[in-house]
């Protein structure tokens, strides 16, 4: 077959075990992303049987598939909101921030990986699946719950994290002098900061400026949008994926809702090929070396996320079980944990072991996230019972 042909096939291939992978992960109650991630794994470098005719479409559509991530992310907020979240959760951010970056920034500083690598990791092991929280949580009947406000606004806080941390690291990972860097970092938080203050101000514009009653033009029209944006964020050397978020805040009201309800398949899709990408550019050999590490890191993070969440709901004045729920909702993480690494190793700026141990640690967290938050709930009244019956005693 022609090189087209083959390429078209490896796709259709891709696309349609995709679905397969996706119906089985439901089954189970899972995310799909640890799924997605072992079928780039099995057919990429090192792979069962690599699958070189698609790989420069992968790229592109992993690109946007990013891009399609952060947008529907910004759409869950207007600027209101996150900087309302903000004030009200400021003090468990922090703390989020402080017990979740260091073991990640910890473990690459031992073995080595340097001072870029200690921010990638730090950044893969801090920031929470905004989509898998959110999944878990409605698929659990717990979006009326107190403790949901709690993990929301914790969420908003890491959101709101990322679009400060993301063109802080692409300006490391690009190696540019200091001076240059601190130049760039500067341009990056001004554009970030002067886009939140329009979207606060004049989001209605940009509202008006995408909005179509015909489909068609509307979901042309959101795309285009955010295609442009990402790329001028980008070529700001902010991040492109920052682009986009700061774009779906600015989209508000019954705009918003009808690009959720239009985009999302685009969002699924894409997002998709973008882990499959991720998957395709690791070597499977390179992942039962760094597994060990990578099962103590997820034992280390979920237990600091769910102090977290736990402390959180307790200042809130929320029962012990609603803390607990609190806790493991936080604690899978996913699509943005692989965004930082994809970001770090396309540039070359780390090695293939890092990409090794952010994989094999995703693939644990998204599995082991939904499943502590599932369980959670008989295990702390079987506790809370233990407990009752001691102090009887």
């Amino acid at each position: 077959m022609g090189t087209l042909a083959v390429s078209l096939v490896e796709l259709g291939a891709v696309v349609f075990c995709l679905g397969l992978l996706a119906k089985l992960a439901g089954k189970f109650g899972m995310s799909p992303i640890p799924l997605y991630l072992l079928g780039g794994l099995a057919f990429g470098t090192g792979g069962i049987a690599e699958l070189s005719g698609m790989k420069d479409f992968a790229h592109l559509a992993g690109e946007i598939g990013v891009i399609l991530l952060l947008l529907m992310l910004g759409l869950e907020y207007t600027a209101s909101e996150l900087f309302t979240g903000l004030r009200r959760s400021w003090q468990a951010g922090v703390l989020d921030l402080v017990l979740n970056f260091l073991p990640g920034a910890g473990l690459a500083l031992l073995l080595n990986w340097g001072p870029v690598g200690a921010m990638v990791m730090g950044g893969v092991t801090y920031i929470s699946s905004s989509g898998i929280a959110a999944k878990v949580i409605s698929d659990l009947g717990r979006l009326g719950n107190r403790e949901t406000r709690v993990v929301i606004s914790i969420l908003v806080f890491e959101d709101l994290t990322m679009a400060v941390y993301l063109p802080i690291l692409t300006t490391v990972i690009s190696g540019v002098s200091f001076l240059a860097g601190l130049t760039t970092v500067g341009i990056a938080l001004a554009v970030v900061s002067v886009v939140l203050m329009v979207a606060l101000r004049h989001g209605h514009h940009v509202s008006k400026a995408v909005h179509s009653e015909n489909s068609e033009v509307f979901v042309l029209k959101v795309l285009g949008a955010a295609l442009l944006v990402a790329g001028a964020a980008s070529a700001m050397q902010v991040s492109a994926a920052v682009g986009a978020f700061l774009l779906g805040i600015a989209i508000s009201g019954a705009t918003s809702h009808n690009a959720k309800l239009i985009l999302s398949p685009l969002r699924d899709l894409f997002a998709a090929i973008f882990f499959v990408a991720f998957g395709l550019n690791t070597d499977p050999a390179s992942i039962p070396p760094v597994l060990g590490l990578a099962l103590i890191l997820a034992l280390v993070t979920a237990a600091s996320k769910m102090a977290t969440g736990v402390w959180a709901a307790k200042r809130a004045g929320i029962a012990r079980t609603g803390q607990l729920r609190a806790g493991t909702a936080l604690i899978a993480r996913g699509e943005f944990s692989i965004v930082i690494a994809g970001l770090a190793v396309a540039a070359g700026a780390v090695s293939q072991e890092l990409a090794a141990m952010a994989t094999a640690y995703v693939l644990v967290m998204a599995v082991l996230g939904p499943l502590a938050a599932r369980y959670v709930e008989p295990l702390a009244e079987f506790v809370l019972r233990r407990e009752g019956v001691a102090s009887k005693a």
